[in-house]
């Protein structure tokens, strides 16, 4: 087996002694890939590229080399006239220059990458969730929105291809939108299990279009029993011991330090390396010999900016789209601005780093690859991350360095921490630096900042900023926005209760029947948005079972609204205006309103919005309450938590939304009743119990609908769009519910006080287990889409009620919070299936692959 280069020892060796991990397939792909380790609820190990330029410092010819190498196979495998309709899609962040240098090999097909990072009054033409990755949320923002809408093949491009699930979930929700007769995946290696491999040509025969695989090798990991486990408690031990001080006091600024051993280390059982230098330690700045003398000394340098004299207009990558016509231009300055790198680095430079920038990838490997035939020093590419990966100083080891600094491009996902791998202690004579304009901000300079930690391992350090491309937008004026729709003219609730920041389709017939939205939905033809399910009116046991309900939780219920709204006067606003996320959120709206003015007297504003999955809040509703009142005091509730979906969806409608309009203010964390997805800091409880509004459908949230957003219905100046109810009335227990709650007020008043103590001290940082779990589950019942998944009481009630179940996971041993859940499984032919580990009550399973004749879906109403 080839074995990377690293004084002869494979830099996968140290976790595989360690880990029992085991690398099998074509005789090249130790050359390709070296092992580290991160943590990961899914999986410990991670696959290092040595060709990718992300992780590794490479030679800009040979990351160049591969990606265009690629590009060729896929032009042979399609052919000179259906390469030439083809379209590249990369992955955002590490194989955007990949993907770009596949592209460039096809030919003349224009590229896209996906982003996170959204642009003000740009509407996604698509986006997806990487539910493995550390920061999941892709968007795709082509300028030209027919780029991805025509015939010839979608070439799709990735590092690794090692499930399949990000890439098929890309096809699935593109071909639903765009669809078309070819797909090509690309990736540098293929490490699919058999299993996995097998998923591919099914999926094909599913969408009904050829889905072809090209990979520069080709192999799997071989995992012992229990490697996950036992990675991570390596992982946590050798954390465990930079974070107590157990390193070295001399480490250079943002530089992670661990020790040289630790006690029970496999390198001190009998495992240690016997190749010259190794050392079998987990300190990540190599302290090898260098010409110049020992570089583990921190450096002092002067930054040192470069004008590229950039081309005017043209796209920084292909983030909005790199067209043919953009690559020409490109091609011919390259050599003046790489003669522009060249003349700035100091005469006498020997090792030369060229250093990208997240998704900036491909424009400073361009012109890398330019310099290395301008200049006789070494030069070597990389780029920095988002990825958090543990650091090892061992040649053994693929990672063996980090340097560690705050975002410094003001990123929609909020502040965090980005890394520089294996460039403290490589011994480089420069750094040169590429950003975009956006990240060439105070923070980049800021002492602490990534220009501050290279100038402490390189004596020179030069800056190339590229110019941020943003397409031009069409201004727009918005239009005036009607007051809020009040009871009794809409929804059963008073009118001081709530106001409906939505328009009015109580005439407009949308109902479908529930196996026909099914169907509809997973085949791509509609959005869950765009129809409502039959209101079914309840039977007389289930409103039995719902009455009972209400007696046995009112005060459990009342408890956690007392405590939410406690939290929410003390720690967001005096004076908050609620507003909920219809139509879940809209009770417990209601309650916490009351349960202000019962302890305070307040008289606080409450509205209800729409929110739907995938399409975001509604961005007029939001609009509205920045006109009425202070953004800075609403505060957003609803009624619970389940894998977090919507707690994703508002923080990333919010970003959006303050981009495109300037309007700023808002706090997208979500005030709920119960979180017992741990989404969330604000909440009532954790618990996974029995809301009764959970049971019903309109008859218990003011006899309105859920939000319908439907492109003929809602106009871009129109509130998203709900029915009333009126006909319903007679079955109506909307007032009821909240009464009963209410009631309970006084007699929990000093358990809310005692509750509201004790979470002002305790640690409430979401850990999103409800995710994890969700991702499991969805992996162990071969479902392959968390969407299919709806975890806890309320979100599995709404699957018997609207959708069409598969079967119901049940806690063992829940008891009374689940009676109506069997009973209505009971009704629909539903099974409920007992797990003895399960994070929730009950977790309701969608049928997945859904189709009128599928298996174990009879498509009778749902009779309640």
């Amino acid at each position: 087996m080839n074995i990377a280069a690293n004084n002869g020892v494979w830099s996968g060796s140290w976790v595989a002694e360690r880990l029992g991990v085991e690398l099998v397939g074509d005789d090249g792909l130790a050359a390709l890939l070296g092992l580290a380790l991160r943590r990961n609820p899914r999986r410990a190990h991670l696959l290092v590229s040595n060709v990718l330029g992300k992780h590794v410092p490479q030679s800009p010819s040979v990351v160049y080399g591969h990606g265009f190498a690629l590009g060729r196979r896929v032009r042979d495998l399609l052919g000179e006239s259906e390469a030439r309709r083809a379209v590249v899609l990369g992955y955002a962040e590490t194989a955007t220059g990949l993907g770009h240098s596949v592209a460039d090999g096809i030919g003349l097909a224009p590229y896209l990458h996906s982003t996170r990072r959204p642009v003000a009054g740009m509407a996604p033409a698509g986006g997806f969730e990487e539910s493995h990755s550390h920061a999941t949320s892709h968007l795709l923002l082509p300028e030209d929105p027919t780029l991805l809408s025509g015939e010839g093949p979608l070439v799709l491009v990735d590092d690794e291809f090692s499930t399949g699930n990000t890439v098929l979930n890309t096809i699935r929700d593109l071909h639903a939108r765009y669809p078309r007769k070819r797909y090509v995946v690309v990736a540098l290696v293929d490490m699919r299990s058999p299993a996995d491999a097998g998923r591919l040509t099914s999926f094909a025969e599913e969408i009904g279009a050829g889905v072809d695989l090209v990979a520069a090798a080709s192999g799997t990991v071989k995992l012992p029993e229990g490697v996950l486990e036992k990675g991570q408690e390596l992982v946590a031990r050798y954390e465990e011991s930079a974070a107590t001080g157990v390193a070295s006091a001399a480490a250079a600024p943002g530089l992670a330090r661990f020790p040289e051993s630790l006690p029970g280390d496999a390198s001190e059982a009998g495992c240690r390396s016997t190749h010259p230098g190794a050392r079998g330690t987990a300190r990540p700045a190599p302290t090898g010999p260098h010409p110049d003398g020992d570089r583990t000394t921190p450096h002092r340098s002067h930054v040192t900016r470069i004008d590229l004299r950039w081309p005017q207009g043209l796209p920084d990558g292909g983030r909005h789209g790199f067209t043919p016509a953009h690559r020409i231009r490109l091609e011919t300055a390259l050599p003046a601005m790489a003669a522009r790198v060249a003349e700035a680095l100091p005469p006498d430079a020997r090792r030369v780093l060229t250093l990208g920038f997240e998704e900036l990838m491909y424009a400073p490997l361009r012109i890398a690859r330019e310099l290395e035939a301008l200049v006789a020093a070494e030069v070597r590419y990389s780029t920095t991350t988002r990825s958090p990966v543990l650091a090892v100083d061992d040649p053994g080891y693929a990672i063996r360095s980090r340097l560690v600094f705050p975002a410094h491009d003001n990123p929609a996902d909020g502040p965090g921490e980005r890394y520089a791998y294996n460039v403290a202690g490589a011994g480089f004579d420069a750094v040169v630096l590429f950003v975009d304009s956006a990240g060439d901000t105070p923070e980049l300079h800021a002492p602490g900042g990534l220009l501050a930690l290279l100038g402490a391992h390189a004596p020179h350090v030069l800056l190339a900023a590229v110019p941020s491309y943003v397409p031009a937008l069409p201004e727009e004026s918005p239009a005036m926005l009607p007051e809020p729709l009040r009871g009794p003219a809409f929804s059963s609730y008073p009118a001081e209760d709530v106001g409906w920041l939505l328009q009015d389709l109580s005439d407009v017939t949308l109902e479908a029947p529930t196996e026909e939205r099914e169907e509809a939905i997973q085949s791509g033809g509609a959005h869950y948005a765009e129809s409502l399910p039959v209101e079914y009116q309840p039977s007389e046991q289930y409103q039995a079972l719902f009455h009972a309900a209400l007696e046995t939780s009112a005060a459990r219920i009342a408890q956690a609204v007392g405590v939410v709204t406690e939290t929410v006067v003390a720690e967001r606003s005096p004076r908050p205006v609620l507003v909920s996320l219809a139509r879940a959120g809209t009770p417990v709206g209601v309650l916490m309103r009351r349960w202000a003015q019962f302890r305070y007297g307040l008289d606080l504003p409450h509205y209800a919005v729409s929110i739907v999955r995938g399409r975001g809040i509604d961005a007029n509703a939001l609009r509205w309450l920045a006109a009425h009142h202070d953004p800075r005091d609403v505060v957003f509730v609803d009624g619970w938590t389940g894998k977090g979906a919507i707690t994703r969806e508002l923080a990333d409608a919010i970003a959006e939304f303050e981009t495109r309009t300037g309007v700023s203010g808002f706090d997208p964390e979500i005030a709920v009743l119960a979180d017992p997805g741990s989404c969330v800091r604000t909440y009532g409880t954790r618990e996974d119990f029995l809301i009764p509004s959970a049971c019903l459908n309109s008859t218990v949230s003011g006899l309105i609908s859920r939000t319908v957003l439907r492109a003929d219905l809602v106009g871009p100046d129109d509130f998203h769009g709900a029915k009333f109810y009126r006909e319903l009335a007679g079955a109506d227990v909307s007032v009821a519910f909240l009464d009963a709650v209410a009631a309970r007020f006084a007699e929990v008043a000093e358990a809310v006080d005692a509750a509201v103590k004790e979470l002002a001290v305790a640690d409430r940082t979401p850990t999103w287990e409800g995710w994890a779990a969700v991702e499991r589950i969805s992996e162990e019942y071969g479902i392959h889409d968390v969407n299919l998944v709806k975890p806890g009481v309320g979100e599995t009630t709404r699957v018997l009620l609207r959708r069409v179940p598969w079967k119901i996971l049940a806690r063992a041993g829940a008891g009374a919070d689940l009676d109506h859940v069997r009973l209505l499984a009971e009704q629909r032919g539903v099974p409920v299936e007992e797990v003895g580990e399960l994070p929730y009550t009950c977790v309701g399973l969608i049928h997945p692959k859904f189709t009128r004749g599928a298996t174990g879906a009879d498509g009778r109403a749902v009779n309640v």
